[in-house]
């Protein structure tokens, strides 16, 4: 059986960090990133004010990102999983050796019609303006954010997306990103078995 789980995070709240950690928890375990899939700067938009438009869909080659997916659901066994012990094997994982358990990570998941019959569970982890923006500004990005980047494009880009979710998008578990890194992976990690104990019944 493959469960797919999409995990979708405003930027910098900590989505990659999370995805890599339950990875090591996880049996048969896999991880794509929709940051891989960005376009070459030279092919992202600009807009009126110089702004590069990075936070839409037209910045990403998301019909590759579907086809990756596609391509791992067929055959989860030869993507060269690791399929090691996790590392708290515990009773709650016994008998889940059949299952391949891949983690969709991004920033733009839940309003591309196409991953939308792909997922079993889907989580959105939200955080507040100020700690957003102290979180970005303490990152490293290659083109570096412009100034005025953040109000400009990224949070009211974010904004427009999130709401979009609350009008159209059901079971989506929300997550509160202001929560520590071992809140929220307990709490993920617990639904996660919680849903393959479904599948096996």
């Amino acid at each position: 059986a493959v469960f797919t789980v999409f995990y979708c995070s405003v930027t910098n709240g900590g989505k990659t960090t999370l995805a890599e950690k339950l990875k090591k928890m996880l049996p048969n375990c896999d991880i794509i990133s929709q940051d891989d899939f960005f376009k070459p700067e030279s092919e992202v938009e600009t807009d009126e004010r110089g702004f590069k438009l990075y936070d839409v869909l037209d910045a990403l080659y998301m019909d590759e990102m579907v086809k990756s997916i596609h391509n791992w659901m067929k055959n989860p066994g030869s993507s060269g999983v690791v399929t090691e012990e996790p590392e708290n094997t515990c009773d709650n994982l016994r008998n889940t050796d059949h299952v391949y358990i891949l983690i969709v990570e991004g920033f733009l998941l839940y309003n591309y019609e196409p991953l939308n019959e792909l997922w079993n569970r889907r989580y959105f982890l939200t955080l507040p303006y100020e700690e957003c923006k102290r979180r970005r500004s303490t990152r490293v990005y290659q083109p570096a954010d412009t100034p005025g980047y953040f109000d400009g494009h990224v949070w009211p880009m974010y904004l427009k997306y999130k709401s979009e979710l609350e009008e159209n998008a059901s079971n989506i578990v929300y997550l509160d990103g202001t929560k520590s890194q071992e809140e929220l992976l307990s709490c993920v990690y617990s639904d996660i078995i919680q849903e393959l104990k479904k599948l096996r019944e």
